[in-house]
């Protein structure tokens, strides 16, 4: 028998040295923001939407014409709405007008939130991961199921009575 038993080329696979990744390529920040051409984006949540307008000053934030704090009166709804702000740590950096409609306040804050994050992630692409990784530049695309025929509500039938 003349099997080579030591012959182990064939089992052994050859590596090849990875590939050497190039580093991704972030897009460059808009240079043409100006207060009279500010950076507009949108962001939806349930049913409201809401508009925002972003150009660098001193961190004057407008809602519907009036201030954060005058709008929203729960603190866990101006959290959620400045959060992406606060995350990168712009508060002071820019200036912001905001128009918002429909939907209740939670809705409309968390509307907020995805707007000011797209719009930080235009203009400052170095955070765009710490804002995809929190969650914040996904749209949620929960809403309210409509009701149904037959029904009391979209699921919730009427109560049935055997006499």
């Amino acid at each position: 028998m003349s099997t080579d038993e030591n012959d182990t080329d064939s089992i052994i696979p050859v590596l090849a040295p990875a590939p050497v990744t190039a580093a991704v390529e972030l897009p460059e920040p808009p240079k043409n923001i100006t207060a009279l051409n500010p950076l507009c984006t949108v962001g939806r949540r349930k049913a409201a939407q809401a508009r925002s307008r972003l150009c660098p000053g001193e961190g004057k934030f407008h809602v519907n014409g009036k201030t954060l704090d005058a709008y929203f009166p729960l603190e866990i709804d101006r959290t959620a709405a400045a959060r992406p702000f606060a995350m990168v740590g712009a508060l002071k950096k820019y200036d912001v007008r905001i128009n918002v409609k429909g939907g209740g306040p939670s809705g409309q804050a968390f509307a907020i939130s995805l707007a000011l994050a797209r719009a930080i992630s235009i203009m400052e692409p170095v955070n765009m991961r710490q804002l995809r990784v929190a969650g914040l530049l996904t749209r949620d695309a929960r809403v309210k199921e409509r009701k149904k025929y037959g029904r009391r509500g979209a699921r919730r039938g009427f109560q049935f009575s055997k006499r």
